[in-house]
């Protein structure tokens, strides 16, 4: 019986996901990732920022995505968020030089309800 199992990678460097493409379900490119978020008091990744828009790297809207909303798949290098690009369109974002306060909650509460996620320091 042959094996049909895919590797899952455990654990990549930060360095090796910034730059991968995110595609929604239907195959739509929606980005690139720009930076991860780490929250340092629980240790884990709580957002990824999205590039989206913009033409060579000019213009781009940064959208900061819930961490538990994309879906790796590793053989492609890219990341899956299922939402539909309109929505994607018209979601909270920010520019390069006015980021949002990430660490607050209030803020936080408001992205993963947007993304149906649940909040990273709910979750076990």
């Amino acid at each position: 019986m042959a094996n049909t199992t895919t590797t899952f990678p455990q654990v990549l460097s930060a360095t090796s996901l910034v730059g991968d493409e995110v595609c929604n379900s239907k195959g739509d490119k929606l980005g690139d990732i720009k930076e991860l978020m780490i929250d340092l008091e629980r240790g884990r990744v709580a957002y990824a920022v999205l590039s989206f828009g913009g033409f060579m790297g000019l213009g781009d809207k940064l959208f900061a995505i819930p961490f538990s909303a994309l879906s790796l798949v590793p053989e492609e290098k890219h990341f899956v968020l299922d939402v539909p690009k309109e929505r994607l369109e018209n979601a909270p974002g920010f520019d390069k030089d006015n980021w949002p306060t990430i660490s607050d909650r209030t803020w936080g509460a408001e992205i993963h309800r947007y993304y149906n996620a649940q909040p990273y320091w709910d979750a076990r």
